[in-house]
């Protein structure tokens, strides 16, 4: 039999004649020697594995620098009699799948016995005892068949001591033992320390700045974790006063105002205000807290508050709150409720109306679930790995009769009715080499409910969606968008950019209405001693929104870090 090996050139040939009790003859063609070595070594394991445990190579020449002969004799072929459980606990031969009828009658699996040996270990490195040693024990041979016996030595049992930070972190250490479930007096366990360094990358206000270690003394296992606090709490803001072209002999005061503070009082506690007014009958607030591990539980609470005023047009408020809780180091579930409340602000202008505005005073209380998927190589400024998430909610939607319209305008509307969506997003950081990445991201969303209304749709567009058009520029019941960004990355925090965006979305008020925007640019994002600043220059073009220079738009903003 002759074998050519996945390599487009294949300079060495190797020639294999096993003989003894299975006999075989086959010539591969090889990169090297050293793949001629490996490949010899793979043959043995493979008849090891295979009940010949004696195999081994009797012969090896050289008949010229890239062709060899090697010759392997496989001995006798070894049987199990019997592999009794020794000492072995009940406890751990459930965990570890021994069956007793897999070793009786049957040819010795070298690879299946260390399998074997590999999960009894596995389980009493979980269960308190990272010491435990396993071998066979008792071993006696008749006729080329083999009885033994498991020989397992626990050793010492080992208790988690209290967590040590050794950076200038000043998170608690109880705080951050519960976090990643690491508590004082519970038994040692070497796989809840490896998913504990796992979900500690994914903390984004803290900064793994070495090696974690591990001390055992006095039956007891500390846990050092070199971590310092990163410098992500912001609190910035702009106003501006301009002169009121509505109310001439007034001035009109606009601006932006954000704070988010992260790890308060080291117990991981987050708090975030924005609010942004851009003219002079629109803002928006948002409001969110959140506190982890309540009560010494594994269940985080978070509350938010978002308040829209769209010009003179309509008043959005939503509330919600949250119960999470962290399945995995990569994967987080949310499961919350929320109320949704929209009213219009002025209607005298419809008051002899003949249809419903495509906005109108609502209620909407729904409940869902939010899974969040990440997996980074750095929770704050990610250049590998990815991230998804999915929030999908349902409840009942109430539309209220507003008394500045017509009543027969309600007449054949569905008072109440059930409102369902479900959102989801995916993303995917790149890196090639030192200094070139790219980001790739997708999101869409959804909505369905007879009675859709202009205040209740998704917003999309901005910096953080689709560049080129200002931030919530569109409504949409349904979309999807893709981002495409290469990067250059001139210093470890800073690069820069070039970007496409391209959208498909769907109003649902009426009659569907499609459009297809999509927008192109550049910038940069640069990190300070104080902080971040970004620029990026965009054109998009939409159905009302045509791509020239005069429509461009520019994001930038300065973010102060401490």
């Amino acid at each position: 039999m002759q074998i050519a090996a996945a390599s487009a050139v294949s300079n060495d040939t190797l020639s294999i004649q096993i003989t003894g009790e299975k006999v075989s003859k086959e010539t591969v063609y090889l990169p090297d020697s050293l793949a001629r070595h490996q490949y010899v070594q793979e043959q043995l394991q493979r008849l090891r594995s295979e009940g010949f445990l004696l195999a081994r190579v009797t012969s090896s020449n050289l008949s010229s620098a890239h062709r060899q002969t090697v010759e392997i004799q496989t001995s006798q072929r070894f049987e199990w009699m019997e592999l009794r459980r020794g000492d072995l606990p009940e406890s751990i031969l459930f965990r570890a799948g021994y069956d007793s009828r897999a070793f009786e009658q049957k040819p010795i699996n070298y690879d299946q016995l260390v399998r074997l040996f590999e999960k009894i270990l596995d389980h009493s490195q979980r269960s308190g005892f990272p010491f435990a040693s396993v071998k066979l024990d008792s071993i006696s041979q008749l006729e080329g068949k083999l009885a033994a016996a498991i020989h397992y030595d626990a050793g010492p049992f080992i208790r988690f001591d209290t967590l040590k930070v050794t950076g200038d972190s000043k998170t608690r250490p109880l705080f951050l033992a519960r976090s990643l479930r690491i508590q004082p007096g519970e038994p040692f366990s070497q796989r809840q320390v490896d998913r504990s360094l796992r979900s500690l990358r994914t903390i984004p206000y803290l900064q793994v700045v070495g090696e974690p270690s591990l001390s055992f003394q006095n039956e007891e296992a500390t846990l050092y974790l070199p971590i310092n606090d990163r410098r992500i709490n912001s609190v910035d803001g702009i106003i501006g006063v301009l002169p009121n072209e509505i109310e001439g002999n007034r001035l009109l005061v606009t601006g932006q105002f954000d704070v988010l503070l992260y790890n308060v009082s080291g117990k991981g506690r987050n708090y975030q205000i924005n609010w942004q007014r851009l003219s002079q009958f629109s803002q928006n607030l948002r409001l969110n807290a959140s506190e982890p591990l309540v009560f010494g539980t594994g269940i985080d609470v978070n509350a938010s508050f978002f308040l829209l005023k769209e010009d003179t047009t309509f008043l959005n408020r939503d509330f919600r709150i949250e119960l999470g809780y962290r399945i995995n180091p990569v994967l987080y579930m949310r499961f919350f409720s929320r109320r949704q409340a929209g009213d219009l602000l002025s209607t005298f202008h419809l008051r002899d109306a003949t249809r419903l505005p495509p906005a109108a005073d609502f209620r909407f209380t729904n409940y869902g679930v939010d899974l969040e998927y990440k997996a980074l190589d750095d929770a704050f400024f990610p250049k590998r790995g990815s991230r998804a998430d999915l929030e999908i909610g349902i409840g009942n939607k109430r539309i209220l009769q507003n008394t500045g319209l017509p009543p027969e305008l309600y007449h054949n509307m569905l008072g109440r009715s059930i409102q369902y969506y479900a959102e989801a997003g995916y993303s995917l950081y790149q890196l090639w080499g030192p200094a070139f990445g790219n980001l790739i991201r997708f999101r869409g969303g959804l909505m369905e409910n007879p009675n859709l209304l202009l205040n209740d749709l998704f917003r999309v567009g901005g910096l953080k969606s689709i560049r080129g058009f200002n931030e919530n520029h569109f409504f949409a019941s349904r979309y999807a968008f893709m981002n495409l960004e290469p990067r250059f990355y001139f210093d470890t925090s800073s690069y820069f950019l070039i970007f496409a965006d391209a959208a498909v979305m769907e109003s649902g008020l009426n009659e569907r209405q499609r459009d297809f925007p999509y927008a192109f640019g550049g910038g940069f994002s640069m990190q300070t001693r104080g902080g971040i600043f970004q620029f990026v220059y965009a054109l998009g073009k939409s159905a009302d929104q045509p791509l020239g220079f005069n429509y461009s738009r520019v994001h930038f903003g300065y973010t102060g870090r401490f």
